[in-house]
């Protein structure tokens, strides 16, 4: 039980590596539900349900393909464009009719929802675990300060930034993302110029959703894929939007990587109480800074 002594520097550098790449999904699904939190004022419980089924359904549309290089690449596309597809239907079904409910409604449906989404998984999928491995080039590790380092970290510590930075130009330099801060702040005003904020809505939801699904897709060769893989993540999102900063994507994924590197770094200091420093790093910060890392830009 107690703390490692033998901690090295080169093992300390693997360890903050392999943090970094488990930052990328956290920053993905993080940035996701802050979008539509921040807009939308809806606090999306099932926005974990997505990420699973994002995993599904890239086990699903790889294997279709074979389950190759081609399969992967393929399902990458695919599955969170599906899971995209999924979300339009329920936001026009469902939840466009209930903006104007109270917030507490709006939660119970959203948590509802999850556990919906998690029995037509179940019924879909069964309850037998999946896995899918990496394609081709992705696969196998190279050394890093002579230890090994796997190929598929990399690649998702380049998706990251990719990713944070196309949700920044979304967010500050288009059309529909200057609206939906325009929304966010007041959406009477957008309305009253003619602007159909029902539509904002839905595309700022999807957009999200889509994120949830991306990170599913990610993360599916990386762990197994199984009912319940989406309960941690939401509550994993939830701090990380809160400690970073209500809208903010840079704040998310400052966010993401104190919540990754804690973790990650915590196995390798004391690994029988890793699951504690995550959490202990949320605690911190809200304390010095109750309103986030950064400054809430909705």
């Amino acid at each position: 039980m107690e703390p490692a002594s033998n901690i090295t520097i080169t093992a300390l550098c693997q360890q903050v590596l392999v943090g970094l790449s488990r930052t990328t999904i956290l920053f993905i699904v993080s940035s996701g539900l802050s979008l539509v939190l921040g807009v939308l004022r809806i606090p999306n419980i099932f926005h974990g349900s997505l990420y699973m089924i994002g995993a599904f359904l890239t086990y699903s549309i790889a294997t279709y393909f074979g389950g190759g290089s081609v399969g992967f690449w393929v399902a990458l596309i695919l599955a969170p464009a599906g899971v995209a597809l999924l979300s339009l239907a329920l936001e026009r079904g469902v939840f466009s009719r209930l903006y104007d409910r109270e917030h507490l409604m709006l939660l119970l449906f959203t948590f509802a929802m999850a556990l919906v989404l998690g029995d037509l998984v179940k019924l879909i999928w069964g309850s037998d675990y999946r896995s899918l491995a990496a394609p081709m080039i992705l696969q196998g590790s190279f050394l890093v300060m002579g230890l090994p380092f796997p190929r598929y970290s990399l690649f998702l510590l380049i998706v990251g930034p990719v990713v944070a930075f196309g949700l920044w130009f979304l967010t500050n330099k288009t059309k529909i993302g200057k609206i939906s801060r325009a929304a966010a702040v007041d959406m009477e005003m957008v309305g009253a110029v003619g602007i159909n904020v029902s539509w904002v809505f839905a595309s700022v939801f999807v957009i999200g959703c889509f994120l949830a699904g991306l990170g599913g897709a990610l993360v599916a060769p990386t762990q197994n894929i199984s009912q319940g893989m989406g309960h941690n993540i939401i509550i994993e999102a939830f701090l990380i939007v809160i400690m970073g900063g209500l809208g903010n994507i840079w704040g998310a994924l400052l966010g993401a990587a104190i919540f990754g590197l804690t973790d990650s770094v915590g196995i390798l200091v004391w690994p029988q109480y890793a699951i504690v420093f995550p959490y202990l790093s949320v605690v911190v910060v809200l304390l010095f800074r109750p309103k986030g890392l950064l400054k809430s830009v909705w």
